[in-house]
């Protein structure tokens, strides 16, 4: 077998068929009793074998008295056996086998048991160690004797393994014993040895993340600490969580590191509030862990208020490179001292953070890769309780015991390294999830319409896209309905079909917890909203010419999910030289993130910004140059901060340029090229950037008069 097969080696294996006294795994689990493990007793036990009598200290010798005692006519009672309590095996096991190291996970008892095993491998060539792969037995048999776990199954594997079978033997021990080392020997199909590992116990937890939470300093209600679950009804037991123990109780082991400070934002002034854009370069410049690679690293940061106002609870930042690094909590809309605030600020913590674990939403397990089933339903922290279908956010509450549900269990604790670790695989990278979305429904009975649109059907290869949204009733009597329709919101879901077939689903760079906003609908009173589509986390989405189809999903109310009809875009072929320079200069993926972003000074973007330089050098007088204003023009209305990094100057404010904004934003509402919705927020801009420039307060001017990305 290769010997860059890690399951293939040839070692051989260790022989457990002597073992008797079989428990099942039912068995198993409804013994186990937290860390303590399973207990037997002694009188059913072989002498001699482990933890049998021969364990068993000699109970002293009684004198007898003199002369004897007469024998009474009837027995004395037995003397009741005394139960050794054997510690549990579930945890985390490090072994090496030559150039190749794993990271196994066994998962068979303790808390919520999910009955697999799994792990991770690296290999190490030189002095340089990189990951190779992972494996997980998704339904092993669990074998328990007196002595020892055995756990058999076929592996799942990120690459082709020779011997795909999995073994795993962990010898079981007593209460105060150390915990043993487990074995693990992979078979081939034909029941061939393959590799044994012998691994050493690591840890409780499966996995382990670093995280740092930073705080700023305008926060006007103390950060979250803890959150007694019986406060109010719940439907759990009563119990003190905060958000370092509630991962544990997924099996996650959350470190906090001693990056932990708080920023002052003092010199911003009144501009406090933050951007999407100021968010992404503060925690490339501000997270002492961060780095464009894989690791077990996140950043927290707590602040007040985000340029949308109260009803944005968090953001997951996911924005550019190695993405899931980051996420930030808003007191604004969470913040205070009562039972109800500190409950919605543990939720909000843990529900940011486990976006960071590529976590998707309860209602939108469909985008996942695999695919699985939407859970609308489901009492998880993933689940937005406004929006519960069993009785709304009262419902939710009453019946929630604040925990992730079994599947998101099953993803923390054995999903493959890159589909969990910050800086992995995308957010919700996949390609199956959009077909079901295209088609059709049978019957719609929402009382709901989503429409979409764009302003044209006909683009330049390169040109922004944006999409209109609207959401109308269709019974007289009216609907209730959330008003969140931004795709950023995580409540409506646009599914594209590109030239090549492939579909995908639109994933904005960024991800907004929301707070619950409801309307009655009517007929004729539509809510609208509009999106740039056109960049996200998986770059350019009209980067082709050809022709494209377009539908949006709106998760309403009831679980439902409304469809829109499927709208038809055409990407034009570039004619001439400068239709093509043009292009170039648009599709960078600094270009689509400052599109995204509605400008920004980040300097990881500054290729970007070069590049709408150029553009307006070179191509000033083109209909395209205007979406390079408004991009431009926005960011030069902001006062923008950044959070540095080191012990210095805590922010960087760079003041509003408002000269330069106006005429920005002049010259691209002249052009007479932007949506309508986009014209609009620019003569909002610019008549707010105006204002300043007269002599009105210095707060920023971007921000809530422009467009949400």
């Amino acid at each position: 077998m290769s010997q860059l097969d890690p399951t293939g080696l040839d070692n051989s294996s260790e022989d457990v068929s002597g073992d008797t006294d079989v428990m099942t795994y039912e068995e198993v689990t409804g013994l186990s009793n937290g860390d303590l493990g399973l207990g037997e007793p002694h009188d059913n036990t072989p002498t001699g074998a482990p933890g049998g009598a021969a364990d068993l200290a000699p109970h002293p010798t009684i004198p007898l008295p003199h002369p004897p005692l007469p024998v009474p006519r009837f027995p004395f009672p037995p003397i009741p056996s005394i139960p050794v309590i054997k510690k549990a095996v579930s945890g985390c096991y490090a072994g090496i086998l030559g150039n190749f190291q794993v990271e196994l996970r066994v998962d068979v008892d303790r808390t919520r048991p999910m009955r697999r095993v799994s792990g991770d491998f690296y290999q190490t060539v030189g002095k340089i160690k990189s990951y190779f792969g992972s494996f997980v037995v998704d339904s092993p048999t669990v074998t328990v004797t007196t002595s020892r776990v055995v756990v058999t199954g076929l592996g799942r594997y990120t690459f082709s393994a020779g011997a795909p079978v999995v073994q795993v033997t962990i010898p079981r021990m007593s209460l105060f014993q150390p915990q043993a080392a487990a074995t693990m020997q992979f078979f081939t199909v034909s029941n061939a040895p393959g590799a044994a590992y012998l691994c050493p116990f690591a840890a409780l937890n499966f996995r382990t993340v670093r995280i740092e939470t930073d705080r700023v300093s305008d926060l006007t209600t103390t950060p979250f600490v803890n959150y007694n679950t019986g406060a109010l009804p719940s439907g759990g037991g009563a119990r003190t969580v905060n958000v370092v123990s509630a991962f544990g109780e997924a099996g996650i082991g959350l470190v906090p590191t001693a990056g932990n400070n708080v920023i002052d934002v003092s010199s911003a002034g009144a501009n406090a509030t933050w951007s999407n854009a100021e968010l992404h370069a503060s925690m490339q410049q501000h997270f002492s862990l961060w780095t464009d690679l894989q690791q077990w690293c996140v950043w927290q940061l707590v602040a007040q208020q985000h340029d949308l106002g109260t009803g944005l609870y968090g953001i997951m930042f996911d924005q550019q490179g190695s993405q899931r690094q980051g996420c930030a909590v808003f007191h604004a809309g969470i913040g205070g001292t009562s039972a109800e605030q500190t409950r919605l600020q543990l939720y909000t913590y843990v529900h940011e953070l486990g976006h960071c674990f590529n976590l998707l939403h309860s209602w939108q397990k469909s985008y996942a890769t695999p695919p699985k089933p939407d859970r609308p339903d489901s009492l998880s922290w993933m689940n937005y309780p406004w929006y519960y279908p069993n009785g709304g956010a009262a419902g939710y509450w009453s019946s929630f015991d604040f925990r992730f549900d079994d599947e998101e269990l099953i993803h923390l604790r054995h999903g493959f390294r890159n589909d969990v670790v910050m800086g992995g695989n995308d957010f919700a990278v996949g390609s199956s999830m959009g077909r079901d979305v295209m088609a059709d429904p049978i019957s719609d009975e929402s009382g709901l319409v989503l429409q979409i649109s764009t302003h044209q059907r006909n683009f330049a290869l390169g040109e922004p896209v944006v999409l209109e949204l609207a959401l109308r009733a269709t019974d007289t009597r009216g609907r209730r309905a959330h008003t969140w329709l931004h795709p950023s919101y995580g409540l409506v879901k646009v599914i594209i079909e590109q030239p090549s077939g492939r579909v995908c689903a639109y994933e904005p760079m960024i991800d907004h917890l929301v707070g619950e906003r409801q309307t009655l609908l009517g007929v004729d009173s539509p809510i609208r909203d509009s999106a740039y589509i056109g960049y996200g986390k998986n770059g350019h989405y009209f980067d082709q010419p050809g022709q494209y189809r377009v539908r949006a999903a709106y998760a309403a109310l009831d679980g439902s999910q409304v469809l829109s009809s499927i709208l038809t875009i055409r990407v034009r072929y570039p004619v001439s030289t400068d239709e093509n320079t043009l292009a170039d200069l648009f599709l960078g993926a600094d270009q689509g993130a400052l599109l995204y972003l509605q400008g920004s000074d980040n300097e990881t973007l500054r290729n970007g910004n070069a590049a709408f330089d150029e553009v307006l050098d070179r191509f000033d007088a083109h209909p395209m140059a205007a979406y390079v204003r408004m991009a431009k023009g926005v960011n030069a209305g902001r006062c923008f901060k950044t959070v540095n990094a080191g012990d210095g100057k805590p922010i960087t404010v760079r003041a509003a340029k408002l000269d330069e904004s106006a005429a920005l934003l002049t010259r691209a509402t002249e052009a007479q090229v932007l949506d309508p919705v986009s014209q609009g927020e620019v003569l909002a801009c610019l008549a707010a950037v105006q204002n300043m420039n007269g002599g009105g307060d210095a707060a920023r001017p971007g921000g809530r008069t422009t467009r949400k990305s």
